[in-house]
């Protein structure tokens, strides 16, 4: 009996150290989020996660998009993390994606998930102008209000904004023009903008940090871009047009071919912890994650309250039907 005991206790303890070692080890995650972010988010994930190693790839969302479908017949990755879901909404990139329900998701807002559980976002972004105030005063340019204050021909090469065709920003911004105005009136006016744009830049925030630099007086970057250029002590003001600020929701999911399917859940439940939601307050220009709230250094930057009141609301299902149709346009009447 006492040697009957003994087995079933090696025995109990071998199933202990696998399902350890099921638990433990590598995943690996595409993203587009910045990179300082990025880094910010995992140390914090580390600490509550030290036997999870996270191999990271961090591309702009459109080129991250191309990466994920090139490799679809071998996809490297087990999970896609805080990527513009107007993009990933992407069929072929869908039927990549396993349904999974992370810890918390029942708190998450419907606009915020996905009805068949392939996706859940937990940050946004939206569209605003950086705007160098000691450039304006040495060139005695007024400050801008609107998308349309953009035209006027005194700001002839001062502006700069990301290519729509690597950038979700830059994508946001063309289609949330052409939501707006309807696609002549927007077409129209995108190639009316071009006249005074300096250069098309890849990255997102990119062009506000340009600003903030005084290389040129506006750069059209995502909001947060210019909050963390304020906090920085830059002469930056942010400006969110008056007829509202188009927006991307950032979404997450996990993939059917993932390698570490356990880990890799613990890391997207992890997303939807109060301990992220904290970070979310102070990274991110909006949430979806209860106990999200922006700091006060935040609001003292300029990122409204309540951000709601300053959006224009996007169709989603349009931006992504539409995307390759008006990346094609892009890329032929304006891209340079």
């Amino acid at each position: 009996m006492t040697r009957i005991r003994w087995l079933n206790a090696l025995a109990a303890l071998a199933l202990a150290t696998l399902s350890l070692g099921a638990r433990a080890g590598d995943i690996t995650v595409y993203t587009a989020l910045e990179e300082d972010d990025v880094r910010v988010y995992l140390t914090e994930f580390n600490k509550t996660h030290p036997d999870i190693k996270v191999n990271l790839l961090r591309l702009s969302t459109g080129d991250l998009v191309a990466r994920i479908l090139a490799e679809k017949a071998n996809p490297r990755h087990d999970v896609i993390w805080g990527t513009a879901v107007t993009q990933l909404s992407d069929p072929r990139i869908l039927e990549m994606a396993e349904p999974y329900k992370p810890a918390g998701i029942d708190q998450v807002k419907t606009a915020f998930k996905d009805p068949q559980n392939r996706w859940f976002a937990t940050t946004g972004y939206f569209a605003g102008f950086c705007v160098n105030t000691d450039v304006l005063k040495k060139k005695n340019l007024p400050m801008p209000a609107s998308w349309q204050d953009l035209l006027n021909p005194v700001y002839k090469g001062q502006i700069v904004m990301p290519n729509a065709a690597s950038s979700g920003t830059g994508f946001l911004m063309i289609e949330s023009i052409l939501q707006m105005k309807g696609d002549a009136k927007g077409w129209q006016y995108l190639k009316d903008l071009d006249k005074n744009m300096a250069q098309y830049i890849k990255s997102g925030s990119r062009p506000c940090k340009m600003a903030a630099t005084g290389e040129y007086a506006i750069g059209l970057s995502f909001a947060f871009s210019g909050v963390k250029q304020i906090m920085e002590g830059y002469p930056i003001k942010l400006v969110i047009p008056a007829e509202g600020a188009g927006y991307e929701i950032e979404v997450s999911m996990l993939m059917k071919t993932a390698k570490n399917k356990p880990d890799s859940k613990r890391f997207l439940d992890w997303l939807l912890t109060l301990d992220a939601a904290k970070l979310y307050g102070e990274r991110s220009e909006m949430s979806s994650v209860p106990g999200a709230k922006p700091t006060e250094a935040v609001l003292k930057a300029g990122l409204p309250a309540d951000v709601s009141t300053v959006l224009y609301k996007m169709n989603f299902d349009t931006s992504a039907r539409d995307k390759d149709k008006v990346l094609a346009e892009w890329k032929s009447s304006i891209e340079r």
